[in-house]
């Protein structure tokens, strides 16, 4: 494990990584999407970590396939949480949105997936509003953690930073659709290495202005 308080190269806010690593070409990620999901923070995950060839199933909290966004976009699910494999998966991710993080937030079964997570030492991750989730399911307790503004009082035991990613231990959170990049690439970073990080962030043109 690594500990880190890594100063961008622009002199920008700090990022905090606490960094347990992986690297690990049979990885799987699930992705959960509730009605009302912020598109862009599921997508932009699914999106950079199949590029990355990590196996990701968008799983859907309804009980049909079909989930729609909070700005309208329809996105169709690879499986529905009944039939999600937790047993075979190695992180749970949750997007923001409103109101997907609220149906987040009201799922007792999803609730003891994460704690099943987090006592297996498996990987978890949020952004936006739905770090509030891991809060109140007493997975942040003495943890770093960020999230949208506004929602700070969700991460229950955490101490809260303004950096774009907190990465502490097996807890990756951030803050909203303008740090999703940051967000996937942390990920990607868990699973295959800052080699691979960097590598996806310039094939990618990503630059933070």
């Amino acid at each position: 494990m690594a500990y880190e308080n890594v100063k961008c190269k622009d002199n920008k806010e700090p990022k905090w990584f606490v960094r347990e690593r992986k690297y690990d070409n049979m990885s799987k990620v699930l992705v959960f999407l509730a009605h009302g999901v912020e598109e862009i923070e599921a997508l932009t995950v699914v999106d950079l970590l199949r590029r990355e060839e990590i196996l990701v199933d968008m799983v859907s909290m309804d009980s049909e396939l079909e989930v729609k966004g909070a700005h309208g976009i329809t996105v169709k699910a690879d499986t529905r949480f009944g039939s999600a494999d937790f047993d075979g998966s190695d992180m749970m991710v949750l997007p923001g949105g409103m109101p997907g993080t609220e149906y987040l937030m009201n799922s007792a079964e999803l609730g003891e997936e994460l704690k099943r997570f987090k006592n297996q030492g498996k990987m978890l991750g949020a952004i936006c509003a739905a770090p509030g989730v891991l809060g109140i399911n007493d997975i942040l307790q003495g943890k770093r953690a960020t999230c949208y503004p506004g929602h700070e009082e969700k991460l229950i035991g955490a101490t809260w930073l303004d950096d774009p990613v907190v990465w502490d231990g097996n807890v990756i959170t951030s803050r909203g659709v303008g740090t999703a990049i940051e967000f996937a690439a942390a990920i990607v970073e868990y699973f295959k290495g800052m080699p691979a990080r960097k590598r996806l962030l310039e094939d990618l043109v990503y630059k933070r202005y």
